[in-house]
């Protein structure tokens, strides 16, 4: 947990326990986990831990870009660590998240070579090879 203690402090952020503790759930669960399951894995270690903790640490760390979060559907906003240019594939019907890499220096040389590109995101959605059988 020293690294991570040192990863928050060279990007300006106080590292709590629970924040270290988010860090360190994110970094070795990279299911692109909401809140409430990151919340619902630390609360038994961490009783005093909130749901109001966890969003603010999300927000704090994605300022810092230390994570992304991601919003395949709607209504579910996901975290990722991994903050590297990649997309995601979502399985409709297991709910699984895997990261694939992408390509994009072309697209954005060409088309979009007058504009000033702050996000990517590339999703697909459909069966997992498991759910497809």
């Amino acid at each position: 947990m020293n690294n991570i203690a040192g990863i928050l402090l060279e990007n300006e952020i106080k590292p709590s326990y629970q924040r270290m503790k988010v860090m360190e759930y994110l970094n070795e669960n990279r299911i692109h986990p909401t809140v409430e399951q990151i919340y619902s894995e630390l609360k038994p270690e961490i009783p005093t831990l909130s749901k109001a903790t966890v969003y603010n640490t999300l927000k704090l760390f994605e300022a810092k870009q230390l994570v992304k979060s991601i919003t395949i559907e709607d209504n579910e906003v996901r975290y990722d660590a991994d903050v590297k240019d990649h997309g995601h594939f979502k399985c409709q019907n297991c709910g699984m998240i895997v990261d694939f890499p992408i390509l994009l220096g072309k697209v954005e040389h060409d088309v979009l070579k007058n504009y000033q590109v702050h996000q990517r995101d590339v999703f697909f959605r459909g069966l997992c090879s498991d759910c497809k059988e």
